[in-house]
């Protein structure tokens, strides 16, 4: 059974400070201990990541760095997560290989099998994931996973593309990958999240975010202001 361990902030200020020193931790984990650090899309994170890339950083030798997901838009766009986290990539100077991210310049189904083929590099060459945040929307969903559909195609994959309920496209880690993550990081802020974040932390919850992770021995949830 997946056990949860919950941690409330009073403040959006405490949240974010204790989340910036989270990340600082995982970026400089222990020399010769290669790990890769997956990084969340949404608003939630935004300001600790660009805070974080202002901050002198010390950054381990044999970093990765990894998305949850990613919609299927050109990187230079606005809904990209990966072009909001680039100051924090341009930060951390890491080799362009150890940058784990969605190609959308290719069709949909070979970006996801593009996606799903670094990461498997990865994983076999003895990299772990240390910290992976992630985030809980509204209707229950995290990552790019959003209905029972979903996590059926996932089964036996890393990554997959999908069709989102706002119309567009995106590309999703699956519950297979999310397993694989030593500490996963639920971010949860915002009045409008406190219902469905007490839904998951139920024991009988069957939220797909909750599902998504049912492999995951433990699973941390940061609860914000």
């Amino acid at each position: 059974m997946t056990k949860i361990e919950t941690r409330r902030f009073a403040t959006l200020e405490e949240f974010n400070a204790a989340l910036i020193e989270r990340l600082r931790r995982a970026i400089s984990a222990p020399e010769g201990r290669q790990s890769a650090l997956m990084l969340s899309g949404g608003r939630t994170p935004l300001e600790a990541y660009r805070e974080l890339a202002q901050q002198p950083l010390q950054v381990a030798d044999g970093l990765h760095l990894l998305y949850s997901d990613d919609r299927y838009v050109p990187i230079g766009s606005e809904s990209s997560n990966f072009h909001q986290t680039l100051p924090l990539v341009n930060a951390l100077a890491l080799p362009g290989s150890a940058v784990l991210r969605v190609r959308p310049e290719l069709p949909l189904e070979r970006a996801a099998l593009d996606y799903e083929g670094q990461l498997a590099a990865m994983l076999r060459s003895g990299t772990r994931i240390g910290l992976g945040l992630l985030g809980l929307g509204a209707d229950g969903h995290t990552a790019g996973l959003f209905s029972a559909a979903h996590l059926e195609q996932a089964r036996g994959r890393l990554a997959i593309g999908v069709q989102r309920p706002d119309g567009m496209q995106g590309i999703t880690v699956t519950p297979e990958l999310l397993s694989q993550i030593a500490e996963p990081l639920f971010l949860v802020t915002g009045a409008d999240k406190q219902a469905i974040v007490e839904r998951f932390l139920q024991p009988d919850s069957e939220l797909i975010a909750r599902r998504a992770v049912s492999a995951c021995p433990n699973v941390h949830v940061w609860i914000g202001a």
